[in-house]
């Protein structure tokens, strides 16, 4: 055992418990030097094994030639995917893993093979009462009946890496109680040592294969044998709960220490309903829509916050509880990401919205996706072919599981190199939208993700963000109103967002050094709309007097009209801020005094009232010296 329980005393109604030994032992993890040794010496077992995988799959693979041959391909669809699940459930857990994988894609999988590897979440085979007892002894240091002071005469479900029964401790509380199948270590072993060697196979002979596949099977090796080792488990769900459980709708349950092993773990007992079973969800008053948009949202804080995310996320580990709260179970497969590889991503969110290809391709170099010396001709217009089309109207439109797709056969051609973490991100956010397109057909993962982007963009102060900020606001010199109205339309649907974190962090960021070119621009941006205002109300009082007294109304400048829009859409930028929860003008108002006080914001005064003046003294001049009719076609640029 890796971690200990001291039990002093033990007593029909009472277990004292003297010390829990944090783990210290490392040598449950993945070790792939120490399985290739180990299996290098039994090739006839590995023979076997490979044999007992190819043979089945191939008789599959037989009969659904044959059914599409004499057109019975629907007809048995169901029986089909019944066989397939008995498959995989002989071939034992690496392969429920990868039917449970399956199980969450109505969108690859036909509906009846769907039914049938649903069953594959939680309702697998049991193994028997007294190995399962055995464990909870040898774990804990005592029999069940006396730990315990109920436990569930069998298994209530039974899953790839253990079985769960429902118990109730001496003291009272309602739990559940997970105990691993015997002889796992040794099938997962054999089963990732062959996978392992076919993926070496695969990177030494197929040469257009960039992909790390060895590396990408190590990774995913790693998160199952951390499974194995129920006390890591119970560690990384303490984790999820310091960091995720303070959202208001997300419930973590609790680990009861005392009684939990590396093949035993006791938790909080959770009620709830599986978040694929929307009739019952609805039956209680509870919107399933919302609740996957609440998983959504939990994720990108995984991926993008703390970067400590649930690389699992399959029906049976997401309930809806009577409460409309939603629980996360099972933190047996959990994964991290680097913070460069956090805002790498939201940068490369960026630079897709504002199609800037050049930066896209940058930003796969950064994540690891190319290699530094990589040379990006061909991949900058592959990039723009890909995205170009698939963008449409909007980002936020975008099925995550179309766009990994194209993004797939684009890195297939390219020499692209997907690295590790990425590989658990896809499997997490498609399973993810793998469940959502169960419950709402239409659902869109990335339209949902954009006001938690957004939100990050306009309060995170870090420097990579301001920059990304900066690039969507900012195109050649010119302020673009437009984005900052969608940013702050989609922020405010955002949790936790903060309005006067905005202020606070648009003023820090403006008068820092970093701020500068914004200054530059807004300067400008100010000059301009001051101008195009001023002249605007000299052209209508012009105009009423010509009315008043007879005359035809002159035709306005063409800058005039083409600045409209920019002022439409100020007005709706504070509109949106003044509709914004959390708003108050009192705030805005201390905002703007600390503003006017700064020694730049002074400056910028100077330069605002410099440019008026020189715009007008040069239009002055050129209304004198050009003929009447020309002065009214000039540009309103920067320089006018």
């Amino acid at each position: 055992m890796n971690e200990s329980t001291a039990i002093s005393s033990i007593s029909p109604d009472t277990i004292t418990v003297e010390s829990v030994v944090p783990i210290e032992d490392e040598s449950w993890r993945y070790d792939p030097d120490f399985i290739n040794a180990y299996h290098d010496k039994r090739p006839w077992q590995v023979v076997k094994r490979f044999f007992t995988v190819v043979l089945p799959f191939l008789t599959f693979g037989i009969s659904i030639w044959w059914d599409r041959t004499t057109n019975n391909l629907e007809k048995n669809e169901r029986k089909r995917g019944a066989q397939l699940r008995e498959i995989l459930t002989r071939l034992g857990p690496t392969y429920i893993k990868i039917g449970q994988a399956l199980s969450t894609r109505p969108d690859l999988v036909p509906p009846g093979y769907l039914s049938e590897l649903t069953i594959l979440q939680d309702q697998l085979p049991s193994f028997a009462n007294e190995i399962a007892h055995r464990f909870i002894e040898e774990e804990l240091g005592a029999t069940p009946d006396v730990i315990y002071a109920y436990l569930s005469s069998d298994p209530i479900a039974a899953a790839s890496l253990g079985q769960v029964y429902q118990g109730v401790l001496k003291t009272g509380e309602k739990v559940a109680v997970k105990v691993q199948r015997p002889d796992l270590s040794e099938a997962i072993m054999l089963d990732i040592y062959i996978m392992r060697r076919l993926a070496e196979f695969a990177k030494a002979k197929v040469k257009r294969l960039r992909s790390d596949l060895v590396a990408i099977t190590d990774e995913l090796a790693g998160r199952i044998f951390e499974e194995l080792n129920y006390s890591h488990e119970g560690h990384n769900a303490e984790r999820f709960a310091e960091l995720y459980g303070h959202i208001p709708e997300i419930y973590v349950p609790k680990i009861y220490w005392q009684y939990t092993g590396k093949r035993v773990l006791t938790m909080e007992w959770i009620d709830g309903t599986k978040l694929t079973n929307t009739k019952e969800i609805q039956a209680q008053g509870i919107d399933a829509t919302h609740l996957v948009e609440v998983g959504v949202n939990c994720s990108l804080r995984q991926l993008l916050e703390h970067g400590f995310f649930h690389a699992d996320p399959h029906p049976g580990n997401l309930l809806a509880m009577p409460d409309g709260r939603l629980a996360y179970l099972d933190f047996g497969m959990m994964s991290t990401i680097k913070p460069y590889q956090r805002y790498g991503l939201i940068e490369a969110v960026v630079h897709l919205v504002n199609r800037d290809f050049e930066a896209l391709a940058y930003d796969y170099i950064k994540l690891d996706f190319l290699q530094p010396d990589t040379d990006l001709t061909p991949i900058i217009p592959a990039l723009a072919e890909v995205f170009g089309n698939a963008l449409g109207a909007s980002v936020a439109e975008l099925n995550f599981k179309s766009i990994t797709d194209k993004m797939s056969a684009m890195m297939y051609e390219l020499p692209f190199s997907v690295p590790a973490y990425y590989a658990l991100i896809i499997r997490s956010m498609v399973t993810l939208e793998g469940i959502a397109i169960g419950i709402d057909p239409n659902f869109k993962v990335l339209s949902k993700a954009y006001p938690y982007i957004a939100k990050r963009l306009l309060i995170d102060p870090s420097p990579e963000l301001r920059s990304s900020l900066k690039d969507l606001l900012f195109k050649d010199g010119s302020f673009r109103w437009n984005r900052l109205e969608n940013l702050l339309k989609n922020a405010k649907n955002s949790q936790d967002y903060d309005i006067s974190k905005v202020f606070d962090q648009a003023t820090e960021y403006l008068f820092s050094e970093r701020g500068s070119f914004i200054r530059e621009s807004l300067t400008q941006e100010i000059i301009n709309s001051l101008d195009i205002f001023g002249r605007r109300s000299i052209y209508n009082f012009s105009t009423s007097i010509r009315e008043q007294i007879g005359l035809p109304a002159l035709k306005p400048p063409s800058e005039l009209e083409q600045n409209t829009n920019n002022l439409d859409l100020l007005r709706r930028v504070f509109s949106i801020i003044k509709d914004t929860p959390g708003f108050d003008v009192n705030q805005l108002i201390l905002a703007l005094v600390k503003m006017i006080q700064k020694p730049e914001t002074q400056h910028m005064g100077q330069e605002i009232f410099a440019g008026l003046a020189q715009k007008n003294l040069i239009r002055l001049v050129r209304a004198l010296l050009l003929e009447p009719e020309s002065t009214n076609i000039l540009p309103s640029g920067r320089n006018s």
